[in-house]
């Protein structure tokens, strides 16, 4: 039996892709039959060492899905939409080119929703019994390290402070997290999108509960990312923009970086409000209610902000997240395969 101490402690061994992969394969099988927080934490390590196999073996700009414009709903004052049965490659990139994103309902059920929401609820619990002393639950809080050359620091207090609980300090959830990738047909939708298999990083995969007190801000992810292959999936484990936090959208195509820092901006990656619903022009700044299981896409440059109001009765639960490609992953991150 292994353990994480004596795999560290050993530099890796070269292996290629498809011997990684079929590991994977065979440890999350193993998984489902009979869960192993252990089994849990070496599939976290063995989608890090993929994703670095990736990354290196990345080379040239694939092609990204053709738009399918024509059949895209019309944009009528709100957010288009189509039904998870309806999504296509071709279709998100038609949305996100016209506006900005593309929200899609029921992409998975409402009661595994719920579910994973409660379970998010758990795993915050442990973290704070952890951090007062004491010993998390098997699988629910046990914080990866990342090989030492992938990426920058993880900055685990601002993703606190912000409501948040990284996938990859959840060895459970993180394994349930991709089994509801893998059940809703991402890993190929994503796939199709980027035109190469797609990545996660252990900094940008959150699983949020987000109080109403929370302020949102108005910023583009690319501003900080860098120059990046990217596609934003916001899941929502609960509903939200009205009873809890929700998500504020300019719901049009922006080509480039909006200017930060001006009017009552504090952050020098914030765009203030005046900005904003420039940028907007003849559209309406939106905030969609999401019920549990809708997602919306986006890419680095769509302008959005968490939709908060303190009066919200309740927290939002969501599982917020940045896909990658491997020929353009942003090097402060670590990669993580899907």
């Amino acid at each position: 039996m292994w353990t994480l101490k004596s795999r560290r402690a050993k530099p890796p061994v070269a292996r290629s892709e498809a011997e990684l992969a079929a590991e994977i394969a065979t440890l999350t099988q193993r998984n489902q039959a009979q869960r192993s927080s252990e089994v849990e934490q070496r599939l976290l390590e063995l989608r890090h060492d993929l994703g670095r196999r990736r990354i290196a073996a990345g080379a040239g700009t694939p092609a990204q899905a053709p738009p399918d414009a024509e059949n895209l709903p019309p944009f009528a004052g709100e957010l288009p939409e189509v039904s998870a049965a309806d999504i296509t490659p071709e279709l998100l990139r038609a949305g996100i080119l016209r506006d900005g994103c593309l929200l899609v309902r029921g992409l998975i059920e409402r009661q595994t929703a719920l579910q994973f929401a409660a379970e998010i609820d758990r795993a915050f619990a442990e973290r704070e019994q952890q951090d007062a002393g004491g010993r998390a639950a098997d699988g629910y809080y046990q914080e990866f390290e990342p090989h030492p050359e992938s990426g920058e620091p993880i900055a685990r207090e601002w993703i606190k402070m912000g409501g948040g609980v990284l996938a990859v300090d959840s060895p459970m959830l993180a394994f349930k997290m991709f089994e509801l990738f893998d059940g809703s047909g991402l890993p190929e939708l994503v796939r199709g999108y980027l035109g190469e298999p797609p990545l996660i990083s252990a900094q940008k995969t959150t699983l949020r509960q987000a109080a109403p007190s929370v302020p949102g801000a108005w910023h583009q992810d690319g501003a900080f990312m860098g120059e990046v292959r990217a596609l934003n999936l916001w899941l929502s484990l609960s509903r939200c923009g009205d009873v809890s936090p929700g998500l504020d959208i300019v719901p049009r195509r922006l080509d480039q970086f909006v200017s930060t820092g001006t009017d009552e901006a504090m952050l020098d990656y914030q765009v203030s409000q005046k900005a904003a619903e420039a940028a907007a022009g003849d559209r309406p700044i939106v905030r969609p209610i999401f019920e549990p299981g809708d997602a919306v896409f986006f890419d680095d440059l769509c302008l959005h902000k968490t939709g908060s109001d303190p009066s919200m009765p309740n927290p939002r639960y969501a599982i917020e997240n940045w896909f990658f490609g491997g020929s353009a992953f942003p090097g402060e991150y670590a990669p993580i395969a899907v």
